[in-house]
């Protein structure tokens, strides 16, 4: 998916780092998974929000791998480069733009700086192979890609991110997908405003 922008649903990354915050700041090796990132908007947005949210230790020692199918090989260098027309920033609070990105080579672009950049790790991935791509994620994200798949696929999606979830770990969704009966037992949800929701680990789902 290439449609999204800095700061989209801010409300719904703002609870994600508030409740996985106690979470990452617990662990040395702290790993959230974005999964269908398209051009890096969204995960960077969120890194910035962490930045301002984490101590110097959690964040500096924080991953966040950026996932996406990249058929075209169009998404992977842009997330890596971090660099963005200066268009793309206009539904930005001006005081994140300017702690977060500098002037690029290109005229009228930006670059994530440095201290963010290094925190997302873009690797191509299909959701639809049902494999994690690792495990002990505290947070997963998955927005405006599950309401491109069947039923039957979301479920299957949604029981590969639980397995690589780490107890206690969050998963967010788009607002207009709602958690399937099949899977429903294998995540709480933790407010009403967000389809932000815990792992569950007493139950499972054959």
């Amino acid at each position: 998916m290439g449609s999204t922008f800095f700061w989209r649903d801010e409300h719904v990354l703002a609870h994600a780092v508030r409740l996985v915050a106690p979470i990452l700041g617990g662990r040395s090796r702290p790993r959230i998974w974005d999964a269908g990132c398209a051009m890096g908007q969204e995960p960077y947005t969120l890194c910035m929000i962490l930045a301002d949210s984490l101590g110097r230790f959690a964040f500096n020692n924080l991953a966040i791998y950026a996932t996406d199918l990249d058929e075209q090989d169009t998404f992977g260098p842009i997330v890596t480069a971090g660099v963005y027309a200066k268009e793309e920033l206009e539904r930005m609070p001006a005081a994140a733009v300017a702690a977060y990105f500098e002037p690029a080579e290109t005229a009228g672009h930006f670059r994530v700086v440095d201290r963010i950049r290094s925190r997302l790790l873009f690797q191509k991935h299909d959701l639809l192979s049902y494999r994690e791509i690792g495990q002990n994620f505290s947070l997963i994200l998955c927005k405006n890609v599950l309401l491109h798949f069947q039923a039957a696929e979301r479920v299957e999606v949604l029981r590969m991110f639980h397995r690589a979830l780490t107890p206690g770990g969050l998963f967010a969704t788009e607002q207009t997908q709602k958690m399937p009966a099949e899977v429903a037992p294998l995540f709480e949800q933790l407010v009403q405003d967000a389809q932000l929701f815990r792992k569950v680990e007493s139950l499972s789902c054959a």
